[in-house]
This record gives C-alpha cells, sequence and structure tokens, in this order.
C-alpha cells in the first residue's frame, strides 16, 4: 500500500521530470543545498502534478511502473492517486495519513511521529537554514546547475535513504527512496501546475 509515499512530502518538492545531467559531482555544504532547495520552494503555495513511479521490490525480478498525479498546499496537505492496475489513494494531513487501495478500497489511517509530519520540515524551512535538522544525515553535492541532496535518516524507521535532485529555482528532477529491507521507488514528474489555489476540497480521500 505504498507505506513509504510520505517521505515524498516530508521535504518540500517542486516537481517537474527531465533527465539527470552526467557531468561529474562537486560535493557542497549540506547546509548550501538545504537552503538552495528552501530558496526555490519559498515561493510556491500549492502545485500539481502527473507521477510516474518505478518501484523495485526486493523479492522480485522485475520493476513495476505506476503512474497516477499528486496535489500538495502549504503548509500540511498532500494527496496522492495511483492508476489502475495499483489503484490506490492517500492524503497526508502533516502526520496522520490516510489510505485506500486495492479492488475494494479498504481503508487505512497511519499517524506518524510528530517529528515525521510535514508541518515539521515547513517549519525548519520557513527562513533560513542556519543547522542540519535533527535526526538525519545529510550529503550534498551540484553538477553544472543540478543540485543533489542525500538524506539518510538516523534509527530504526522505515526509510534507509532518501535522494533528491533539484534545480535552483526548486524543480524536482528526481526523487529517490530507499527502503531498509532493499525496495527501492524512483519517481518523476511532468504537467506541473503551481499556485493554482488549491482547496480542502482536493484533499479529500473519496473525490
Amino acid at each position: 500500500m505504498n507505506r513509504i509515499l510520505f517521505w515524498l512530502i516530508a521535504l518540500p518538492a517542486i516537481f517537474l521530470s527531465g533527465a539527470l545531467n552526467p557531468a561529474a559531482a562537486r560535493s557542497i555544504p549540506p547546509l548550501d543545498g538545504l537552503e538552495a532547495l528552501r530558496k526555490g520552494f519559498s515561493g510556491i503555495s500549492d502545485f500539481t502534478a502527473e507521477i510516474t513511479q518505478e518501484k523495485r521490490l526486493s523479492l522480485m525480478k522485475r520493476n513495476m511502473t505506476m503512474t497516477g498525479k499528486v496535489r500538495f498546499r502549504k503548509p500540511d496537505q498532500f494527496f496522492m492517486s495511483i492508476n489502475p492496475p495499483y489503484t490506490s489513494r492517500m492524503v497526508l494531513k502533516d502526520s496522520v495519513i490516510e489510505l485506500a487501495g486495492g479492488p475494494e478500497g479498504k481503508h487505512n489511517k497511519i499517524v506518524l511521529p510528530p517529528e515525521q509530519g510535514l508541518g515539521r520540515w515547513f517549519s525548519k524551512l520557513a527562513a533560513p537554514v542556519t543547522s542540519l535538522p535533527d535526526g538525519v544525515a545529510i550529503l550534498a553535492d551540484i553538477s553544472n546547475s543540478l543540485y543533489t541532496l542525500t538524506i539518510t535518516p538516523q534509527g530504526k524507521g522505515q526509510v534507509k535513504e532518501l535522494t533528491i535532485s533539484f534545480l535552483a529555482d526548486g524543480t524536482i528532477r528526481r526523487l529517490i527512496i530507499m527502503e531498509q529491507n532493499g525496495d527501492k521507488a524512483t519517481m518523476t514528474f511532468k504537467n506541473l501546475r503551481r499556485n493554482i489555489g488549491l482547496t480542502d476540497r482536493e484533499f479529500q480521500l473519496e473525490q
């Protein structure tokens, strides 16, 4: 049921797909990378986009490719729907996730620890970044105009590593989520529309 997808919005992400630049990367201070992401995201109040997700399960020898759409509104609302044959929907309000999926549309609810909530990240990024967040290790690099942050949560959580590549204007080129069990999800985004005035109505599990 795509349990890891809350990490998609655990960091502020403004999305538009594209090929990554293969040029050699240069390491930069993690604070510089986070501040670049914050600045790029600062002008966005909401967005909607289409997504393609390629997921590699550790117990399978093939990838699953899924398509769908996402919506986001500051400071703490996120919606995602996945198209058939992997039909599912997810709504996040800060640290509360509601899920529905499968042929019968079975519902589930997950309450995350407060420190994993969407609001926590936006409170960190509302002002210039002067220190690294607690509970994560971060590496950063830049290749031409493409920034990459590699974020490794500490502790026993489900996510082993998250990698986000983006441009200075906040455009995300790729998001990769690696789980502790070896599962891997790679996401790209297209047809982004920013600041269109999304309301609570667009963040309901049943639509």
